[in-house]
């Protein structure tokens, strides 16, 4: 926990809960009847915060497996509260901040595809990031909110830049200098990427004609 504290000797409150949750199942036979009280509940939240602090932290620090480690920890405790708080206030008073975790989660895993050299594997995690945010939205009936959620915003800002980080394929860029060249009437050059394309691609004719 980050101010390192370990109640009821685990490694955070939320995990306690969950062992106890494990508990009532075995007694029980299922999660039937299992909830959180207005005071569980109160103190749950509160080591969230001490969570989205830290991860607040790490990601200006650059340290993006811990947020990523911090954000899905939070979400985890989202999904809890949702299941499992007696009142209704405490089951949905944390689903407001939802869409923000799951945008830093996002931006962090990116960024961790990113310093390994995956920028697909990061354009692919920022998309799913993005439908993530957009299926929450749908879930509560709020897609016009989604049209403008500040968040799915940022991760289309990171998705621009993932993409000026993925090679363009060559038959692609080959395209479009040769499209380029007819424009501006270079036919030298024009024939030049023809027969490049001619190459990458035989048997196949490409777009353009001289």
């Amino acid at each position: 926990r980050p101010d390192g504290a370990r109640p009821f000797g685990q490694e955070s409150l939320l995990t306690h809960y969950e062992q106890l949750l494990q508990q009532y199942q075995i007694e029980h036979g299922s999660d039937e009847g299992f909830r959180l009280d207005a005071r569980a509940c109160e103190q749950l939240r509160n080591e969230g915060v001490m969570y989205y602090h830290r991860y607040l932290a790490a990601f200006v620090l650059e340290d993006y497996p811990l947020v990523h480690r911090d954000t899905m920890r939070n979400l985890r405790l989202f999904d809890f509260f949702a299941a499992y708080a007696r009142e209704e206030s405490d089951r949905y008073a944390m689903e407001q901040y939802r869409p923000y975790v799951i945008m830093m989660s996002t931006r962090a895993r990116s960024m961790i595809a990113l310093g390994q050299n995956r920028p697909k594997a990061a354009m692919v995690i920022a998309q799913k990031g993005m439908e993530a945010i957009k299926n929450f939205y749908r879930r509560f009936g709020q897609d016009k909110v989604a049209a403008h959620s500040g968040e799915i915003a940022i991760l289309k800002s990171l998705a621009r830049e993932i993409e000026s980080r993925i090679p363009l394929d060559p038959v692609k860029l080959l395209k479009r200098q040769l499209a380029k060249a007819i424009k501006d009437e270079r036919y030298e050059d024009a024939a030049n990427y023809r027969d490049q394309l001619s190459k990458l691609s035989p048997g196949k004719p490409t777009d353009s004609k001289l």
